[in-house]
């Protein structure tokens, strides 16, 4: 099924969808940026807390380094103390800058400042006095313990910064954990709206197959119907064709019998008449004696009339002599009556007499059409049985016409093609201009008397 009708005939399947990817975007974009923002803070925490250890160890490098210079004098302990003093100022300057905008953090780093300063004063003070010579008054106030408390303050300062940002590294892990739990949240509802979505489609699917079938049920019958209407028509059409033209056929029976009986009778008693007439006139009135000449001459040309009428209209021949002999006898007149030459190859077959009457039909109707539109110079009639049934046809070496065009002869065809079938039997027409026509009829065998 085409989803483009489908999508045009819901009214809620597309904007469902549209809504439901709209809003996956939105969560989506939403939880990127948090999720970065909170990972750009924890990097920012996470340099803060190496700041603050990076100054614990600087200021415990410093007393290291006091310590060493005071007891050995050596060079490299003066060294040690001057890096961590520098390291302490560059932490400082950054912890200063990250914490410019917290007025909190702020306080205890003016408080860690202020520590700082005083414990890095003792210790500076005491290496004055290493240079001025006066170790024993420096390592008094060593020995004092002032620097211990300052350095334990030092670190109460910075471990509570550290706290600090050991809460901001729990808050920044708990928006982590919001914005996936709101990420989880919005994809199970995008799922469901997913859902939902793929349930109206798949029921407007079925719906649309259902109504679908069922029209294409309802077209089977209304086809399945005509179709029996078509078939019921064409037996009817068949059976009136056939009682049409075995009327037809009765009723030129009967006006043929009419015609031999009462007319031939007539004419033939008229001939007697005139006959008596003229050998009692014999010897005198010549005139008279014309007269009745040329009436006798008239009589015989009636009689001959009458006889080509009564066969053309029922042949006696095909009753006397068979469907050969009557065929040879209209095939032997249509030759003498036009410049048409003709060949026959005629075999008996065993026919009905309808049978015989419709082929006798078909040869004089295809003769009939020759004559008048085809214009052809030879004929060949066959006759004989084909696969078990019986086939006539006729070819003739005329003009032919086109069978996508209607011919002039076309209500001839169809009558012929009728009369074929009315009997259970086929016609087929086959014709090119230029080339000729072709009529093959063929039609059942009488069935045989059982033994």
């Amino acid at each position: 099924m085409d989803v483009l009708k489908v999508v045009r005939r819901s009214r809620l399947v597309f904007p469902l969808a549209c809504v439901a990817v709209a809003t996956m975007v939105l969560f989506s974009e939403i939880a990127q940026r948090q999720a970065v923002r909170t990972l750009s803070e924890m990097g920012s925490v996470l340099a803060t807390r190496v700041a603050i250890r990076n100054l614990q160890q600087a200021i415990v490098d410093a007393e290291s380094g006091q310590r060493g210079m005071m007891i050995s004098g050596l060079q490299d302990y003066r060294l040690q103390y001057e890096q961590a003093i520098l390291r302490m100022g560059t932490g400082f300057q950054e912890l200063d800058r990250r914490y410019v905008d917290h007025a909190e953090s702020r306080e205890l780093m003016a408080q860690l400042h202020k520590v700082a300063e005083s414990r890095l004063s003792e210790l500076a003070l005491t290496l004055r006095l290493k240079d001025a010579g006066r170790s024993e008054a420096g390592t008094a106030i060593m020995a004092s313990g002032i620097g211990r408390e300052k350095l334990d303050e030092f670190r109460r300062l910075s471990n509570a910064l550290l706290d600090r940002e050991t809460a901001n590294t729990a808050r920044s892990q708990n928006d982590i954990y919001r914005t996936l739990l709101i990420s989880r949240i919005g994809i199970a509802l995008f799922s469901l709206v997913g859902l939902v979505s793929m349930y109206l489609y798949l029921r407007q699917t079925a719906a649309l197959e259902r109504q679908q079938h069922a029209q294409q049920d309802l077209l089977q019958l209304e086809r399945d119907r005509l179709e029996v209407e078509v078939t019921q028509r064409t037996t009817e059409l068949t059976e009136l064709a056939l009682h049409l033209q075995t009327v037809r056929e009765d009723e030129r029976q009967r006006l043929a019998r009419n015609l031999h009986d009462d007319l031939g009778s007539l004419l033939t008693s008229a001939k007697l008449d005139a006959a008596r007439i003229r050998s009692r006139l014999s010897g005198s009135a010549p005139e008279s004696l014309e007269l009745l000449k040329h009436l006798v001459a008239t009589l015989n040309d009636s009689i001959a009339l009458g006889r080509r009428i009564i066969e053309d209209l029922r042949p006696s021949a095909l009753e006397n002599l068979g469907l050969v002999a009557t065929l040879e006898i209209l095939l032997r007149e249509f030759a003498s009556h036009s410049d048409t030459q003709v060949h026959t190859a005629l075999e008996a077959v065993a026919l009905p007499s309808a049978s015989e009457m419709i082929v006798y039909r078909v040869v004089q109707e295809a003769i009939t059409n020759i004559t008048k539109y085809a214009g052809a110079s030879q004929v060949w009639v066959d006759l004989g049985p084909v696969n078990g049934r019986a086939q006539v046809s006729v070819r003739d070496d005329g003009a032919g016409f086109d069978k996508r065009t209607k011919p002039d002869s076309a209500f001839g065809l169809i009558a012929m093609r009728f009369r074929v079938e009315a009997v259970g039997g086929t016609l087929i027409t086959q014709a090119a201009l230029g080339q000729g026509t072709r009529i093959v009829a063929t039609l059942p065998l009488l069935d045989p008397l059982p033994a």
